[in-house]
């Protein structure tokens, strides 16, 4: 099953032609075989029957005088049928009163007439035959025929039989190599341009039509599809070229804001830091020569002054270690989210304490 899968199109319908047409003639055959099979019968069994009214009708009088010489030549005219394998006679009382031919085994003969009437067995065709004259019974004619006649018939058309499909082969195989074409050729074209696309991945290929039929509607609707395709296909690299550059922009832009940000930091902290030292460091001499002068307010607020001034400058060398986060590389750390909250939050809650 797997291999009738695999074979070609132009093999599948010549093969399909081949195998309908095979079935059509044998079909045939059969057919005109199987009447000229009843039809012999039939003339066989009309000519022994023919045969076996001709020699009653002749054998009355042989029968009547109880002559068996001329019985025996009555039947001696069955020669001139060499079918005819076996005959004889019977009288009245159904006993046999000779037979044909002479040298025939008589025990190969029935013992005794049987009914009336013809038919056939696996090897011959057989029967009995009343001899009347006018309204007397006076013997009963027994004949036997082989069926040689028919076998040789048989393998006459058998060898015919064989002869036609042969020949309806060889002519079928001829036609259908020469008609499966118009059918074939437009659906192999269409694979073969399939195939070129899948491996060039050229969308500009367009396949042939052959014809204005289905094939040919089939070949259109390939054709526009490609055409879409090829269009789609040229604006996503347009839109790719086009997306490139923005990128290699947007990189170039965000080089030269980082390094405006980072001289900015660095100018900024630098700027800052002398300030936020200098404030640092008077407001801790003003705490360690007047500390013992001023009340514990003053202290407080002194100690206040002290601890933003310090976190003034952490939040400096943090703006220049963000500033330089450009030429580090990543790193993955995990970080507390109930830290962060509750840090943010208590710094609120300092600036924003009646709220």
């Amino acid at each position: 099953m797997m291999a009738n899968k695999n074979i070609s199109i132009r093999n599948k319908l010549m093969r399909i032609i081949m195998l309908v047409c095979g079935i059509v003639v044998l079909i045939t055959c059969a057919v005109f075989f199987l009447y000229d099979f009843y039809s012999f019968r039939e003339s066989t069994l009309q000519n022994i029957s023919t045969y076996g009214q001709i020699i009653s009708n002749n054998s009355t009088a042989a029968i009547a005088f109880e002559s068996k010489e001329d019985a025996k030549e009555i039947l001696s005219a069955l020669k001139a049928e060499p079918h005819i394998v076996a005959a004889s006679i019977y009288d009245a009382n159904g006993q046999l009163f000779c037979a044909y031919p002479a040298d025939y085994d008589i025990n190969q003969l029935p013992k005794t007439a049987g009914a009336i009437g013809y038919h056939f067995t696996r090897t011959a065709l057989e029967g009995f035959q009343p001899i009347v004259q006018g309204s007397k019974q006076l013997g009963i004619l027994y004949l036997k025929s082989d069926l040689n006649a028919l076998y040789g018939r048989f393998k006459l058309y058998t060898i015919i039989v064989v002869l036609i499909l042969g020949l309806s082969f060889v002519i079928t195989f001829l036609l259908s190599k020469f008609l499966q074409r118009g059918i074939s050729a437009p659906i192999l074209a269409l694979a073969e341009t399939a195939k070129a696309i899948s491996e060039q991945k050229d969308y500009s290929v367009r396949a042939i039509k052959l014809s204005d039929d289905e094939v040919g509607s089939l070949t259109d609707a390939f054709n526009q599809m490609l055409t879409e395709i090829h269009e789609q296909t040229e604006m996503l690299n347009e839109f790719n070229q086009t997306l490139e550059q923005r990128v290699k922009n947007r990189t170039t832009e965000l080089e030269v804001a980082n390094k405006e940000l980072e001289s900015f930091s660095y100018s900024v902290s630098h700027d800052l830091r002398a300030p936020a030292r200098a404030i640092h460091s008077y407001a801790n001499v003003f705490l360690e020569d007047y500390g013992d002068k001023i009340d514990e307010e003053g202290k407080r607020l002194i100690n206040i002054v002290l601890k933003n001034g310090q976190k003034m400058g952490f939040l400096i060398d943090d703006l220049l270690s963000f500033s330089r986060l450009g030429r580090i590389e990543l790193t993955k750390t995990k970080l507390s989210m109930y830290d962060i909250v509750s840090g943010v939050w208590n710094e609120l809650y300092k600036t924003e304490e009646n709220r």
